[in-house]
């Protein structure tokens, strides 16, 4: 009877902590191998391209398949388990976080890689290429009848920036349209003397891309008001720089979101965005790292210290 009331216990007691545990989730992928599928804001696509081409030169049996999409279909997909990485302009807020402890018992991790810029650019031949924070508040409004062209026909990242940071939640004019994404933004201004556009940096910002060298003999980056700048009346176009010294306004950051409880893939590749490597691929491609400081330093090579 001592042995059949002890067996009765431990099978109780196994069944208790079976209950209580929830079990940590596995991948059929490592950090260097096997498949994900990630959803990516369209605005990034350049730079997380090369990103992605480095990671998987590095580890041939890892296989990266994006997909560019507005920032908000990439957290929908996170939302309904279509991916379990999302890269976007924006980290979790605190209804976020708690809605994933709820449904998961665990925080997604989530980080911001580099800095980004909503750039806007206008055509070669305009006159018109200094914008006030308050000019640009009446053009997207539509107090200002100037035609602005956004980088997609939803919610994109510089879609929800523009709107939160510029309008304060209000809506857009109706003479803000959408082309399908940033290179038929970049091909309608090119078309139109009198529009304005608005892309992500590391679309037209790399000055070693022959491709965007071409562009700007069509459109060029227009200026915007300094806000932080203690002198009145400056204006600064968008580029590492002026987003360093947060001269440009329109400044943004790129996240990435990770939804992976187990080390995979996902953590691979986000290990890569976050260390030296993939911070080296943000700078060359004319962005601002967050995660590491690349400082310059003068070096002496004169025939006398040799």
């Amino acid at each position: 009877m001592n042995k059949i009331r002890l067996l009765s216990f431990f099978c109780c007691a196994v069944l208790l902590v079976s209950c209580n545990t929830r079990p940590v989730k596995t991948y059929a992928d490592t950090p260097q191998k096997g498949t994900i599928y990630i959803s990516v804001d369209e605005s990034f696509k350049p730079v997380i391209e090369e990103q992605i081409k480095v990671y998987q030169s590095t580890f041939p049996d890892a296989h990266i398949i994006p997909s560019y999409k507005p920032e908000i279909d990439c957290f929908k997909d996170l939302q309904n388990d279509s991916t379990r990485l999302v890269i976007v302009g924006r980290g979790l807020n605190d209804q976020e976080i708690d809605f994933y402890k709820s449904t998961l018992q665990y925080k997604p991790q989530f980080k911001r890689l580099a800095y980004d810029a909503v750039v806007l650019i206008v055509n070669q031949n305009t006159t018109d290429s200094v914008y006030t924070i308050t000019k640009l508040r009446d053009v997207l409004s539509g107090k200002d009848s100037t035609t602005v062209i956004m980088d997609g026909k939803n919610a994109t990242s510089s879609v929800r920036f523009l709107q939160d940071s510029i309008l304060k939640g209000k809506a857009f004019g109706k003479n803000v349209v959408a082309a399908q994404n940033s290179q038929a933004v970049i091909e309608a201004v090119t078309n139109q003397t009198n529009a304005i556009g608005f892309v992500g940096l590391n679309w037209i910002g790399d000055n070693y891309d022959p491709k965007q060298q071409e562009q700007l003999k069509h459109v060029k980056l227009g200026l915007v008001e300094c806000v932080l700048c203690p002198e009145k009346g400056f204006f600064a176009k968008a580029s590492p720089a002026s987003v360093s010294y947060g001269e440009y306004p329109l400044a943004r950051g790129i996240y990435f979101i990770l939804k992976e409880n187990a080390t995979g893939l996902g953590t691979g590749f986000t290990n890569f965005l976050s260390l030296e490597r993939g911070q080296l691929i943000f700078r060359r491609s004319f962005l601002v790292p967050a995660l590491i400081n690349f400082n310059k330093r003068k070096v002496d090579i004169s025939s006398e210290n040799k």
